[in-house]
């Protein structure tokens, strides 16, 4: 068979209408009376009246022993398969060619499974060579937002904002570390004792986060944070209470009046999400430029240049840094810049870029509040080393960042925009600024569900309005101004 090593014991290749051999289903039998003693004994998976998801049947009933016979099997698999060869087929046909020397491997092993417990098993092989082993039926699923693996025993996950510990288990810490380098070799890094902290992502852009030992103690610690399938729009997030209509038709104007835009947030809080639904809004013929340190952004967009950072090879040279790619963005005549996320010295280089003709650009920000994002904003150019007077810094701050928008993880999980903020000016040494939209918490039901609202300040005229007026949408924000406001009157 292609991809076996030799004519050995797994030459034969069974055919695949017959996976069991009748000589497991007679050692089966013989075997009825003490099978349901054994740890690996499942009886309530091969009866047909209890019906449970895939993803959690397997996990919640695995033991010991089965991840003792999961490994004997794996083990002969390596010997018995050439995987060099493996890797030149397609990835059906090199499943198909597993399953059948599992199969063979089952049968010459004399091994009593069930016919559950062996497509289990296949499934989890499977995985294993070509996939990402017991992470594949969690990034399978589109309801699950961030896997934390803490170890090869300890898996994590964030349903609808709840975290929430699975059953899931990796095989051991080598088996979870090999994982680990699959996922970020294919991006060109790599993770080991050596470089022991990796950024990475998945082929759909999910963020992937590794540190490995020495430096994490319990074994290799991942962080997924998974992106939807379906990408979110403004209207979903109305659908699901995040923003109100009216607060997602000022965004929407917001992005197309080339509004420079900062998204502020804390981890968690849907930034980088929101970030890409206001880029929806770009006109088709402007020429955009990301950049990131992993590239998660996924603009719709005909004309779109991606950028991303590169961390230092062996010998610690050859990085290329977040404030490189800002600065070499200014040479490649953007129209709009969009910074994945500032986290330092890059922020300046952004400031310059937003008030020297690159109107539009956006970029996040970790911080609690649209106050807090001006303070963040003028310790990171403290610290990137300019020895600038501090009133400097806010005027080139005033005269840079139009709007603020605030979004926040609420305590029941939940994911609301609570302020959208102009920077309006300054009075004296103080950056001054006014809320165009905020949202009320005013109490929580008998399920623990934060019950608000969103509320128009009572702004009529925003100080970007005349940039409204130039892109024709002026009549369009005023209808959403008086909405709001009409809304915000009626609940008020």
């Amino acid at each position: 068979m292609f991809g076996r090593r030799g004519n050995g014991e797994f030459g034969n290749k069974k055919p695949k209408s017959a996976p069991v051999n009748p000589a497991i289903q007679a050692q089966a039998t013989k075997s009825a009376v003490p099978a349901p003693k054994t740890a690996n004994a499942k009886p309530q998976l091969v009866e047909p009246q209890q019906e449970k998801p895939k993803e959690t049947v397997p996990e919640t009933t695995r033991t010991q022993e089965y991840y003792a016979t999961k490994a004997s099997i794996f083990n002969a698999l390596v010997e018995a398969i050439d995987l060099s060869q493996l890797s030149r087929l397609e990835p059906e046909d090199a499943r198909d060619e597993i399953r059948d020397v599992v199969n063979d491997i089952i049968v010459l092993k004399n091994l009593v499974m069930s016919i559950s417990e062996q497509e289990d098993l296949l499934e989890d092989i499977c995985n294993d060579v070509l996939g990402y082993g017991p992470l594949e039926p969690l990034l399978a699923r589109d309801d699950i937002a961030d896997i934390m693996v803490n170890g090869a025993h300890t898996v994590y996950i964030e349903t609808a904002g709840l975290v929430e510990q699975t059953n899931i288990r990796f095989r051991d810490n080598r088996q979870l570390m090999n994982i680990c380098q699959r996922i970020v070799s294919q991006v060109g890094r790599r993770v080991d004792e050596a470089s022991p902290i990796c950024d990475a992502r998945l082929p759909d852009g999910s963020r992937v986060n590794v540190i490995a030992p020495p430096l994490a103690l319990d074994g290799p610690a991942l962080t997924i944070r998974k992106f939807k399938k379906d990408k979110l729009t403004l209207d979903q997030m109305v659908d699901f209470g995040t923003i109100s209509p009216e607060g997602a038709e000022i965004l929407e104007i917001i992005g197309r009046v080339r509004c420079n835009t900062v998204i502020s947030g804390g981890t968690g809080s849907g930034k980088t999400t929101l970030l890409n639904c206001l880029t929806r809004y770009i006109d088709s013929n402007e020429r955009i430029i990301t950049c990131e340190d992993s590239a998660e952004l996924q603009l719709q967009q005909p004309h779109v240049v991606r950028l991303e950072t590169r961390p230092p090879n062996l010998e610690g040279e050859g990085e290329i840094t977040m404030r490189d790619l800002v600065k070499n963005c200014l040479r490649m005549r953007p129209e709009r810049i969009i910074v994945g996320e500032v986290r330092g010295a890059e922020v300046f280089d952004l400031l310059q870029a937003m008030n020297t003709g690159h109107d539009g650009s956006m970029g996040t920000i970790h911080s609690n509040s649209p106050r807090e994002c001006l303070k963040r904003i003028e310790s990171m150019i403290a610290l990137g080393g300019f020895a600038l007077p501090s009133k400097t810094v806010r005027e080139i701050v005033v005269g840079s960042i139009d709007v603020i928008i605030q979004a926040a993880r609420l305590r029941d999980g939940s994911r609301r925009i609570t302020h959208i903020t102009e920077v309006v000016g300054m009075e004296g040494d103080v950056i001054t600024t006014q809320d165009l939209f905020v949202y009320d918490i005013t109490g929580e039901d008998a399920n623990g569900k934060v019950i608000g609202q969103h509320r128009s300040t009572g702004i009529g005229r925003p100080l970007f309005w005349d940039r409204a007026r130039y892109f024709n949408e002026e009549e369009r924000l005023a209808r959403a101004l008086d909405a709001s406001d009409a809304v915000g009157g009626l609940h008020g």
